[in-house]
């Protein structure tokens, strides 16, 4: 059975139970401040089983594309090394929102597995929970009867909290859980030890294949656990893990999920897999990486310095540091696999055909980047080891090189140990932890429980209608710290602030309450979305917990907001006509300051092409188109209206729709009533953000007023220092005009003082010891003292010149050493310039027969080249 049949089987099986089969959630999540990947297929599911939601149906079934390689759950640096871990992967699920519970999940479970997918039953084991002390948790007595009536007792084995007690986080949704594992092992191998004293002890071909969860409880932040206000089932079934078991295989690569990409990958490069253990994981990283790295493009995520980009920049830099190294590839070779992913998963995932070229084009340009990075690199590892004094090169150097310029550290190692070096690893790994504690300390947020007030109605979001809403209570609140700095996040029964989302920023504003016939106030600083709730952050909590509250959003900055967002979308239509409608929205962000809009399109917009787009965009804002704004609307009466969705975006049954004239899309922002509110739209540039992704930033409103009164300003400021110019454009262009002339005239001035000095140079020469020696002053710039010499190098042989400038405060030194008279006596002046350094305060490098030295000691100068003579 191939893998697409593999998956299709499980999904018609549930829809038979009665589950409805529904899309897997995007790889990036959103609207979750706690993960910046979907780690697990309950993630988009999560808000059900806190009760702020209710499911439109209690039965689900879906594959779910999940990532990990950050935080808790974190595979990263194992991929590759063994056969069964990766950083994406599909997980097969089945889920029961508070419908079945523990009977059905486990006789479903056993009987797709022995009867559908026909797996030797000899061959499974399952796990069930075995209690906990510490939470006072008995043992999982209902699961191991049902299992009991499926399979021999000797094959039910009792788990520990950590193996048979699922938790997503430090807090949260939890429960027991009961694993199936299966024994891959041949019939001799099983006979020898019994595949029961194997199951999680990390043997490759004893492996858990599905992991049924019992959710049931929620842990707080105590520790503590309350039971959830119903019982559910989540299960998880790895979907590589499960062809390899159905396919007759003993690791996840061997199977055709991963065969096809080894094949193209071993043909591109010229290896063999199988060949070689180092090899073999090179292979394992880059076939591995680039399910990764596509899917995660196709969702909306491309690779930054920042977030959830930084990490997808890692894992790719991963895979062409491993191909690079152990695959011979100095080239681009990554982005040739998409192609053959793209026929064996474009089918399950229509994102991935959708977005090929797009994909195709930023891990290209991604690989060129960083393979100029290695480039890079390596000269820098070549500067390091030059100016050792040791075998052993300075961990702290070696960490530089990994954190500032992105060299990995096991390439660092491998090139170290060819030229006959270490590193200080201990030195290095120190200096790791550092860095990491320094992030961890800047990132993390400490929370509290949840804390009830109000068992008020819920009304959510009133704030597309109105920026003052009456009558509000606190449903619930708890303390925030992060950096030794409290707030307090509240939920309220009906709120007009926005919550971020959809690039848009969340609202501010103002809480009021009388207290004693006094009004209070409290600073609403952000507004989020979490797991379906709108969080507001205030600076403080209320006196009066039970108080009737006035929100009120910060009118001013919802206005500016509005309008840039607004903005957004004609900016949107007018790229699609000025380029073609190639050009979709690839990001934005709407502030109340300005707006960025990122979007597809691959080359850089001509002066014409911006002014045209500008001018469409002021068009309609003067045309004052009015909102037609609908709510609630199908998804598919929406998109056959001709609504535009968004890349990375997932969408549910009911959205909203925002149209202005003939440009409609799918929206949860706010917006103007008319365009003319807008006032004006003013592009302030436009630039590439990845290959393929084009970024123009602009601003409108109050903004632009500011814009144009500055630029007026500046106007102003240059008339009056060109007094006598009656054409002010004229009067620049002459400014320039002269400016060339008299660089230019200064160059030759230059050209002939160097020349001069040049002769005064070789009559300075002398022979020491068959060398051709000078140690001179000079008023050269480090520039014109290194032409200097090379050029004097071209003319005499067995040369050595040292030169010494005072530069703007500054002592310069420079050393010249013919290349056959610095192989042939051993000279090395970088070694020698750092000991001249010494003598002006400062230190230097360089190669064997060119180094400079820069110091703060200008008088040292005369005592450094009355040594130099004593270096030969």
């Amino acid at each position: 059975m191939n893998a697409n049949r593999i998956r299709a089987t499980f999904l018609e099986f549930f829809e038979s139970k009665q589950h409805q089969i529904v899309a897997s959630a995007p790889l990036v999540m959103k609207n979750d401040p706690t993960l910046l990947f979907t780690n697990a297929g309950m993630n988009q599911f999560k808000e059900f089983f806190l009760g702020n939601s209710t499911p439109k149906t209690r039965r689900v079934v879906d594959t779910q594309k999940c990532l990990r390689v950050s935080g808790k759950h974190n595979d990263l640096e194992e991929v590759g090394k063994d056969t069964y871990h990766h950083t994406l992967f599909e997980m097969l699920g089945n889920w029961s929102f508070g419908d079945y519970f523990k009977k059905e999940a486990i006789e479903w479970a056993w009987e797709l597995l022995t009867e559908v997918y026909k797996l030797d039953k000899e061959r499974l084991y399952v796990t069930i929970f075995e209690g906990s002390e510490d939470d006072k948790l008995d043992l999982d007595q209902e699961a191991y009867d049902l299992w009991k009536a499926l399979l021999p007792e000797e094959r039910i084995l009792k788990g520990s909290k950590k193996d048979n007690f699922w938790e997503m986080g430090d807090q949260g949704p939890c429960g027991p859980c009961s694993e199936i594992h299966i024994d891959l092992r041949s019939e001799a191998e099983r006979a020898a030890t019994p595949g029961a004293a194997l199951v999680n002890a990390d043997h490759p071909q004893v492996v858990e294949v599905w992991n049924l969860v019992f959710m049931q409880y929620n842990r707080k932040a105590n520790g503590s656990l309350e039971p959830l206000p119903e019982k559910h089932v989540d299960t998880g079934m790895g979907f590589e893990r499960l062809c390899m078991a159905l396919q007759g295989k003993t690791s996840n690569y061997d199977t055709d999920v991963f065969s096809g990409l080894i094949d193209c990958l071993t043909a591109l490069t010229s290896t063999t897999y199988g060949a070689s253990k180092e090899t073999d994981i090179a292979i394992r990283v880059v076939v591995d990486h680039v399910r990764a790295v596509s899917f995660a493009i196709a969702d909306g995520q491309l690779p930054s310095n920042t977030g959830a980009g930084y990490v997808i920049r890692r894992i790719l830099r991963r895979a062409i540091r491993y191909g690079f190294t152990f695959l011979g590839q100095s080239t681009p070779f990554v982005n040739e696999l998409v192609s053959t992913l793209v026929v064996q998963m474009g089918g399950a995932f229509p994102e991935l055909k959708a977005q090929e070229k797009l994909i195709t084009q930023v891990i290209r340009e991604e690989e060129h980047s960083f393979l100029a990075t290695l480039e890079q690199g390596l000269k820098l590892l070549d500067k390091v080891i030059a100016e050792s004094s040791a075998k052993t090169i300075d961990g702290e150097k070696a960490f530089e090189l990994y954190d500032t310029f992105g060299f990995p550290i096991d390439l660092t190692a491998l090139i170290l140990s060819e030229r006959g070096y270490t590193y200080d690893q201990k030195g290095f790994e120190q200096a790791l932890a550092e860095q990491k504690q320094r992030s961890k300390a800047d990132a993390a947020t400490d929370k509290s429980d949840w804390i009830s007030v109000s068992n008020a109605a819920i009304e959510g979001f009133v704030g597309y209608d109105t920026l003052t809403v009456e009558g509000v209570k606190l449903l619930k609140y708890r303390e925030v710290k992060q950096k030794d700095k409290l707030a307090y996040q509240l939920v309220l029964s009906k709120t007009p602030f926005y919550p971020e989302g959809g690039g848009q920023i969340g609202d501010s504003g103002l809480l009021e309450y009388t207290l004693n016939q006094e009004q209070q106030r409290i600073g609403i600083l952000a507004t989020k979305k979490e797991n379906n709730e709108i969080v507001h952050t205030a600076s403080k909590l209320p006196l009066d917990l039970e108080a009737s509250f006035t929100a009120k959003v910060n009118a001013q900055y919802r206005e500016e907001t509005t309008a840039n967002h607004s903005a957004t979308h004609l900016l949107h239509q007018a790229l699609r006509e000025v380029l073609g409608s190639h050009v979709e929205q690839r990001g934005s962000s709407v502030r109340p300051d300005a707006l960025r809009f990122d979007f597809s399109h691959f080359a850089k917009l001509t002066p014409e092409e911006l002014a045209k787009v500008e001018a469409l965009v002021n068009q309609r804002i003067t045309a004052a188109l009015p909102l037609q704004e609908r709510r609630s609307v199908a998804m598919a009466e929406a998109i056959a209206e001709g609504a535009m969705a968004l890349f990375g975006e997932k969408y549910g049954d009911e959205v909203r729709t925002i149209r202005f004239g003939d440009s409609i899309e799918l929206c949860g922002g706010t917006h103007v009533n008319s365009t003319a509110e807008i006032w004006h739209f003013k592009i302030k540039s436009e630039g590439a953000v990845a290959s393929g992704i084009r970024r123009i930033e602009a601003i409108t409103g109050q903004a632009v007023k500011s814009y144009f009164i500055d630029n007026e300003l500046r106007l102003e400021a240059i008339a009056q220092a060109l007094p006598k110019a009656q054409d002010l454009l004229k009067g620049v262009a002459d400014l320039v005009q002269e400016n060339e002339a008299l660089r230019a005239e200064l160059e030759g001035l230059k050209a002939e003082k160097l020349s001069q000095f040049k002769r005064e140079l070789e009559g300075a020469l002398k022979d020491i010891n068959s060398v051709r020696f000078a140690a001179v002053a000079t008023a050269l710039d480090a520039a014109e003292m290194k032409s200097l010499s090379f050029e004097l190098a071209a003319q005499h042989k067995n040369l050595f010149v040292v030169l010494a400038s005072n530069a703007g405060g500054k002592a310069l030194l420079s050393i010249y050493i013919d290349k056959h008279l610095a192989t042939e006596r051993n000279y090395d002046a970088s070694v020698m310039v750092r000991e001249l350094g010494k003598h002006i305060q400062g230190g230097g490098g360089g190669q064997a027969f060119f180094a400079t030295a820069g110091g703060k000691d200008p008088k040292g100068i005369a005592t450094a080249l009355e040594a130099a003579q004593g270096l030969i």
